[in-house]
């Protein structure tokens, strides 16, 4: 107990690039991902309406089965039927942005960091982001 009452009160000083600015930090990159995930859930539900309001009253045939059309396999396909407002190319670029959330977290967090001059956890979410680009951007032609 301290000299004021029951309970112990330390202070915290709050310096430039200390706890105030750590909270800040981390609200921004909640926000992020809040977001990205709202917006893409969004994106997919109106995607979803699209495809219902023009598809709705198809028959499935499930006797074959089909994958999803070849324009829909590339980020310029999907971008060609986002432009065309296709129901599935809407979808798709709802999971694009979905994907895209956690490696703009990663970016958010490699640029606080530069800011902060913590160089260990610069290097550290460098790597990381460049194993979450790599990993995504594998598959693409012309790459090893």
């Amino acid at each position: 107990m301290g000299p004021q009452g029951d309970s112990e009160v330390s202070e915290v000083s709050v310096v430039p690039g200390g706890l105030e600015a750590d909270h800040r930090l981390e609200t921004v990159i909640a926000t992020l991902l809040r977001s990205g995930v709202l917006l893409a859930t969004a994106v997919v539900f109106l995607g979803a309406a699209v495809y219902v309001l023009r598809h709705g009253g198809e028959r499935p045939h499930y006797a074959e089965f089909h994958s999803e059309p070849t324009d829909l396999r590339s980020v310029s396909g999907i971008l060609t039927d986002l432009s065309g407002l296709s129901g599935r190319g809407i979808i798709q670029f709802g999971l694009l942005v979905l994907i895209a959330t956690p490696v703009l977290r990663v970016a958010a967090s490699l640029l606080a960091f530069a800011l902060k001059r913590d160089w260990l956890y610069t290097l550290l979410t460098l790597i990381v982001l460049i194993l979450l680009l790599y990993s995504i951007f594998q598959g693409l032609p012309g790459l090893p």
